[in-house]
């Protein structure tokens, strides 16, 4: 199989042993590549057929999210992305955010995980509209949502009595980025029990974020986590992305995040153009 990702422009890319980007310390020739801290990537070898498909995938994904985009363009609604590993307390981080937003802003969830409604059932009782997809019926889980599965989803959702709708993303630190599902902007829930160093090991999720919600500040106490070289690695990654420290479970600063959240909507109802970072 091929390692990939993607360009700016939209375009594929496989990386595999006879490839070169043209700058120093990348791998040229029959050799393995040479990234700094970076192990043997030689296995990791495709060929024209994979490189087709998977521009056939992601060129199908893009034109169904330019579809809910211009959906939620129609109705004058926010769509923020959040997505985090398992456990990082997305769900947790939406129960405050639904009930100190009730009664201001009009929200509506589309909740992803693989299997079960649990998550969905813990958002119930706020006064948003929740949908839940489930992924269990890809190969083995679908890993992600992309944007035929949040398509599906809204015919379920009241568009029109609608302010904000948030995705809740399925945990996982990978393939989510991959997939723009018509996003206004992509915020990612990060625990800090996840150590520091999970920038540099999963750069394209938190270089694709516009927001990184640091959680669980309450337990920095009792942890040997350095905060610093974690916005160190970060900004190496992401330089503009912007950050904030919250702890779903005391509902420490999740005012700021709610206020982040009040003024997408704003910039959204105000006709601005959404722009979702990316690699």
């Amino acid at each position: 199989m091929g390692r990939f990702h993607r360009h700016d422009d939209g375009a594929v890319h496989i990386h595999d042993a006879h490839h070169d980007h043209g700058a120093p310390g990348n791998h040229t020739g029959g050799s393995a590549p040479q990234h700094p801290g970076a192990g043997d990537h030689s296995g990791y070898r495709t060929g024209a057929e994979r490189i087709e498909v998977l521009e056939r995938i992601f060129g199908e994904n893009d034109r169904t999210a330019a579809g809910n985009r211009a959906d939620f363009a129609r109705h004058g609604v926010c769509a923020i992305n959040l997505m985090s590993s398992p456990g990082a307390g997305k769900t947790a981080l939406l129960r405050h955010t639904l009930g100190q937003l009730a009664g201001s802003i009009r929200i509506g969830v589309i909740e992803g995980d693989i299997e079960t409604s649990l998550d969905a059932d813990r958002l119930a009782g706020f006064g948003a509209a929740v949908t839940l997809v489930n992924t269990g019926d890809g190969f083995g889980g679908e890993c992600h949502l992309d944007a035929p599965m949040v398509r599906s989803a809204l015919p379920r959702l009241p568009l029109a009595g609608l302010d904000l709708v948030l995705i809740e993303n399925v945990g996982n630190l990978v393939c989510p980025a991959e997939f723009d599902v018509g996003e206004h902007a992509r915020a990612m829930v990060y625990a800090v029990t996840e150590g520091e160093e999970k920038p540099l090991k999963y750069p394209v999720m938190f270089r694709s974020a516009d927001i990184v919600v640091i959680n669980k500040i309450d337990l920095l106490p009792h942890l040997d986590f350095a905060l610093d070289a974690f916005h160190a690695n970060l900004r190496a990654v992401n330089p503009k992305v912007a950050t904030m420290e919250v702890s779903a479970r005391t509902g420490q600063g999740v005012r700021s995040w709610c206020d982040w959240l009040a003024s997408k909507v704003v910039a959204v109802r105000q006709g601005e153009t959404p722009t979702v970072t990316g690699e």
